[in-house]
């Protein structure tokens, strides 16, 4: 007989009192600032959802409350989240050559876990949680090698974080194979991965745009949270900060402008790509984050600047740009040159699910005035996820639905927006702001009332059907 998951064990598991859950549902009280602790066990569920989050979803889905309705109408429409979902695992996936070159069935069972497992937590319908669980479990018992390509390692990055995302939010079902989830990841999906961090696939280290760097980090980061090893999780973080390749913040943004705006350098590029890229490096620091490490405000919000600049040049603003020349080759091999002289041309009504995390984690935990990072929130809003922006890779490269999963109220004690003086360094070094001299009547330098103009059109965004949301909740504590 399967052995269903509750609301209840899971609290157990994750060591909070139901008593304690409830009272969180009620008043949340996340850190403007995460707790760190070297040497500290990892927190489960702990990558990009937490225990909190989890809670504060189902709470607000089952009161009606906007913009969460309507994130989770958009969840239970996507076909991959349906519990008749019945998965297809492969034993070598190919991207980019190979026979068959199968990848598309890999990205569609994740999603259809990923979707499956994060509609249990909201719903309490277990149907959801045993179909993850069967998905997941079809692939960690097949899956033994990634070939093809060089894409071979963005199929390795991409899904490989995925993957455990999806099995995160499952740990605990007493059907889940969490040891075999384990050995896949460092097995099958890691390797590749910090193979690609180290050597670059053989070629010189500019050769790769920073997505495929970001790929790799995100894969690393999600590996060690998952499989509770903390050097591994280091490795991912150091490289974020002080990586050779251009995934490291400083290299896919290595020009912060007079105004605050950071360039992103992928923007020379175009648009999907670049967009790929602030998702990523958005999904590698919310991750930091739920562990109690500040990649968001690491040098002094670099990361901030560059989302702002992609969301501004995104929404058809004009942007400056630096001309930026890369090497390109293989090491012993070719070589040569590339050269993006400015930023490429964009349309307007592209977008991929990326905003709404990026934008409540500075404009709600801490406080800060992101206007261009809000308008593209509120734009993309409510955000889909795997399935609802076409049947090509690029519309599962993130896992989406950040207007259910990431919208949040103000953080009591959240820091202030800063003086264009700047303001001191928090307990653990970290300025808490983008600190760049605000240019009078710059967007970016808005109070905040930009920002609250953002989110009422995102809070906005129409009700469920009927206005009412029916959720068949077994096991609903109250």
């Amino acid at each position: 007989m399967t052995r269903q998951i509750s609301r209840r064990s899971m609290l157990k598991a994750t060591g909070i009192g139901i008593g304690a859950g409830a009272t969180a549902l009620a008043t949340p009280t996340a850190l403007a600032t995460p707790a760190y602790a070297a040497g500290a066990p990892l927190a489960h569920p702990g990558l990009l959802h937490t225990r909190a989050d989890l809670d504060r979803m189902a709470a607000k889905v089952k009161a009606g409350a906007r913009p969460y309705a309507a994130g989770f109408a958009k969840l239970t429409a996507n076909r991959h989240a349906q519990s008749g979902w019945r998965p297809n695992p492969q034993t070598v996936v190919y991207r980019g050559s190979g026979s068959p070159e199968n990848y598309r069935i890999l990205y569609n069972d994740i999603h259809a876990a990923y979707q499956n497992a994060l509609r249990y937590h909201v719903s309490g319908e277990e149907a959801h949680a045993d179909t993850a669980v069967a998905i997941l479990n079809a692939w960690s018992g097949k899956l033994t090698g990634l070939e093809g390509s060089a894409d071979r390692f963005l199929a390795a990055g991409l899904y490989g974080y995925q993957f455990a995302n999806a099995a995160e939010l499952v740990r605990e079902h007493g059907d889940f194979d969490l040891g075999r989830a384990r050995e896949l990841m460092r097995n099958v999906f890691h390797p590749l991965s910090d193979d690609f961090l180290t050597r670059h696939n053989n070629a010189v280290v500019t050769n790769y745009w920073p997505n495929w760097d970001l790929t790799a980090i995100a894969c690393v980061l999600a590996t060690g949270i998952f499989c509770d090893e903390r050097a591994v999780v280091e490795r991912a973080v150091e490289y974020f900060k002080h990586g050779d390749g251009m995934g490291s913040v400083k290299h896919a943004i290595p020009v912060v402008h007079e105004g605050g705006l950071g360039e992103w350098v992928e923007a020379g590029r175009d648009q999907g790509h670049a967009l790929l890229g602030v998702g990523l490096m958005g999904t590698v620091c919310e991750m930091a984050w739920n562990q109690g490490i500040d990649l968001y405000g690491y040098d002094d919000s670099r990361f901030l600047k560059g989302a702002q600049y992609v969301a501004k040049w995104s929404l058809g603003g004009d942007v400056p740009y630096t001309a930026n020349t890369r090497r390109k080759g293989a090491i012993g091999g070719w070589s040569g040159s590339e050269t993006a002289s400015g930023a490429a041309g964009v349309d307007p009504s592209m977008t991929r699910p990326i905003w709404a995390m990026i934008a409540n984690h500075y404009t709600k935990r801490r406080g800060l005035p992101a206007s261009y990072l809000t308008r593209a929130a509120a734009k993309a809003a409510p955000e889909g996820g795997g399935g609802d922006y076409g049947p090509n890779s690029g519309g599962f490269d993130q896992l989406g639905f950040g207007t259910l999963a990431f919208t949040r109220g103000r953080v009591e004690g959240a820091a202030e927006a800063p003086s264009p003086s700047g303001a001191a360094s928090d307990a653990r070094g970290a300025r808490p702001h983008a600190s760049a001299t605000p240019v009078p009547g710059d967007d970016l330098a808005a109070t905040g009332s930009g920002d609250a103009v953002g989110w009422a059109a995102a809070a906005g965004v129409g009700a469920v059907a009927g206005g009412l949301l029916l959720l068949r909740r077994r096991g609903w504590g109250g």
